[in-house]
């Protein structure tokens, strides 16, 4: 069920709202909904990116599988904050369990 939320906006961040709605020929809520939504992917993605979350934690995060995260990052050109060397390390203990 969706709640109605009341923010105090300026006029820049209206601006953005607008422009969207008018690109997408859709509505100030739809077009709020979506700022917000991608907001939070950069906000996943780029926790990430400095090490501060796991591949699984961020898949989880945005409600994706590993596989589709992965592929998101490599959409948009970020690397794994891992070497290659842990990366092996990190297989070899798996494979031990």
């Amino acid at each position: 069920m969706a709640k109605v939320v009341t923010l105090r906006l300026k006029e820049k961040e209206l601006g953005f709202i607008e422009e969207l709605s008018r690109k997408e020929n859709g509505d100030r809520s739809h077009a709020a909904r979506k700022l917000i939504d991608y907001g939070w992917i950069y906000f996943i993605l780029k926790n990430y990116k400095e090490g501060k979350m796991s591949i699984g934690k961020a898949a989880k995060e945005l409600n994706l599988t590993i596989t589709e995260t992965i592929e998101l990052l490599a959409d948009l050109g970020i690397n794994s904050p891992i070497t290659y060397e842990e990366y092996l390390e990190g297989y070899r203990n798996l494979k031990d369990i």
